[in-house]
Parts: structure tokens; sequence; C-alpha cells
């Protein structure tokens, strides 16, 4: 099949081409396009930053966490915006005297504090917390007595533990959610209580209280412990908490021998102790929380914890190894007298196995 050969002429071909327009005004046109397009960015990226919104899902819930103006060079925290007046109580803006938050200064920390007692699991609960991206406990502080010597010492203590300006190797500091301190009973805590607790809620400090249900179980757990300081089982090292089933065992192999004369006695004192605990703290913003509970279900008692301290939930993990496991019988060297004296009275229940 033959081709058609189409031809054009010179005159043909000039009439058909566009006309050429003038460069200025094409680069005039490109100039206004690129200016309009950076404005919007700007200004675009301006709202995200200012008030972006996050949900987080957890348990089939949503909560709305909305960020804190985020300027980074921003150093007067009463333009950080708060989340709602509600919460506002809750929130604290550390100015640590030894560093810069940089672009943290505006995401707020809640303080918290641990009540619990020698032998609770406090130390187990508090590895967990720390676990937390967010969280930093920083341990017994108040277990050096010069700290709590008065009221004076144990606030100046508090504030710099809150202003992040307390270091420890679980210190956070510039993106921290929550700091606090693990505090045992008996390290002033009950001694100067009125000032405390006036402290506590004039700072928004939140308290979780860890307890013990069996008191006799945490008494064979202190009997034993206070053993190992002196016979080191684990080649010649005191070890209060431990990493591994074999250490576990090791420590558990001594059973102490309860006094059952004084039993009962020092049972109703740690009972007391707790109650009273309880009744000066109640004003504060709390939660109980207990070991038994923990250990029955982690998983939803560690939840209820991070929801409380406004936390981003996560899975909070732990190294430390139980250390008393089992029947009542193996752990102690007397548990026939012991059941002879408990049976029959208001703290028969401790004689009950409530956990594994």
């Amino acid at each position: 099949m033959a081709q058609k050969l189409l031809f054009f002429d010179q005159e043909t071909t000039t009439a058909n081409k566009t006309p050429k327009r003038s460069p200025l005004v094409m680069r005039m046109a490109l100039l206004v396009l690129v200016t309009v397009s950076g404005v919007y960015i700007y200004y675009t990226d301006r709202l995200n930053i200012i008030n972006p919104v996050v949900v987080v899902v957890v348990d089939n819930s949503a909560y709305n966490v909305k960020f804190l103006n985020g300027n980074k060079f921003q150093t007067n925290s009463q333009h950080c915006s708060r989340i709602n007046d509600a919460e506002s109580a809750l929130l604290h803006f550390p100015k640590p005297l030894t560093f810069n938050r940089e672009e943290c200064e505006c995401n707020a920390v809640h303080r918290f504090a641990i009540l619990s007692m020698q032998r609770s699991g406090s130390g187990w609960f508090e590895t967990m917390l720390n676990s937390h991206i967010n969280v930093s406990s920083n341990g017994e502080i108040f277990s050096v007595k010069e700290r709590r010597s008065n009221v004076s010492t144990i606030t100046r203590t508090l504030d710099q533990v809150y202003n992040l300006d307390w270091f420890t190797s679980a210190s956070k500091n510039e993106c921290s959610a929550a700091v606090g301190l693990k505090w045992m009973l008996n390290q002033g805590v009950m001694a100067h209580h009125e000032e405390i607790v006036e402290y506590m809620n004039k700072k928004g400090v939140s308290v979780i209280f860890l307890l013990r249900r069996n008191l006799l179980r945490r008494m064979v757990s202190v009997l034993a412990n206070s053993y190992d300081r002196d016979a080191k089982l684990l080649n010649g090292t005191h070890k209060s908490h431990v990493h591994s089933s074999i250490e576990a065992e090791l420590l558990a192999s001594y059973k102490p021998k309860i006094n059952v004369t004084e039993l009962r006695h020092i049972l109703m004192v740690e009972e007391v102790k707790i109650g009273k605990a309880l009744e000066f703290y109640n004003s504060t913003r709390h939660m109980i929380l207990y070991y038994e509970d923990l250990i029955a279900n982690r998983t939803a008692n560690l939840l209820k914890v991070q929801q409380f301290l406004r936390l981003p939930c996560r899975n909070l993990t732990s190294r430390q190894v139980k250390i008393h496991r089992g029947p009542w019988s193996s752990q102690v060297e007397n548990w026939d007298d012991i059941k002879t004296v408990l049976n029959g009275t208001s703290h028969e229940n401790y004689l009950r196995v409530d956990y594994r």
C-alpha cells in the first residue's frame, strides 16, 4: 500500500507557529506561583506544629491526647497551653537548674510518689514503671536519714526531684512525662505527714499506695532478706532482688523461724500503720494497688497505673524474678506453730495461699 507523503511549504509552516511570549512575563508568573506556594506551606506547617492531636487506643478505648504548644524557643511556661482546667493542677512544667529541656519544655510532667513498705514488691513495681520511656522513678531517696531529718530537708529534696534536678540511673529528664520516687512508711512520711500532705496537695503530687494484703508473707520476706545481709548466699554478695530463677531458688532455700509469741502483736502493729497511712493521705489524689493483685493480673493493673499518671500506655516489663513461691509450708521452719497461733483469730486469713 502506497504511503501518502505530506509536504508543507515554508509559508504554511510559518503561519502555524505559536507566537513567542515575553520571557519577562513568564518569569514573573513563576515567581508569584513559588511565593504563594511557600506562604501556604509555611502557615499549614505552623498550624500542624502548634496544635496536633493524636489518638492513643488502649484496650478498645480511645484517649485524645493533645500535644502542648511546642515552640522550642519559648522560655515562659505560662505560654504552654493546658489540656483543660480540670487537669491544670496535675500539670507541671519544670525549669531545671542543671540542664535545658529544650524542645520538651512544654511537655507537662506529672509528679508522683509510691508509698509502700519494705518487701512489698515496690522494687519490682518501680522497675516496671521505669521501663516506660517517659517515666523517671528515682528509688528510695529518703533511705538516707539526712534527707528526712526535718520538714525543710524533705521539701527541699522533693523540689529537686520534681524539678528534674535529681539524677539517678532512672532519670530520663528532658522529655519525662512523670517523675517521682519510692517512699517507705518508715522514712519520715508518717512522722511529718501533715506538712507532706500540704506539700503534695499544693504541688499536685499523685500518690500510689503499694501494699500487701498478706502481711505474714511480707514478714517471711523481711526475715529472709535480713538473714542474707549477713549470710550473703549468692557468692558472698547480698542481693535484695534477683534476675534469675537459680538465684531466686538459692535465696528461697533459707526458711526463717517466726517468733509465734509476738506474731499477732507484730501483725496488728503493721495493720495499724497501714490504716494510719491511708487516713493521713486520704485527701491527696491517690490510688491503692495491692501486690497480690499485681501478681494475679499484671497487665490490667499496670494499665490502671499508667492511666492514673496520665501516661501513654505501654507494655511495662521487669527483669526481676520472684523469690518466694509455692505453698506456705515450704517457706518457714515452724509452719505448724504458726497455724496453731493464728487459727480461729482475725489473722487466720493470712494462712491462705493467695498466689503462687
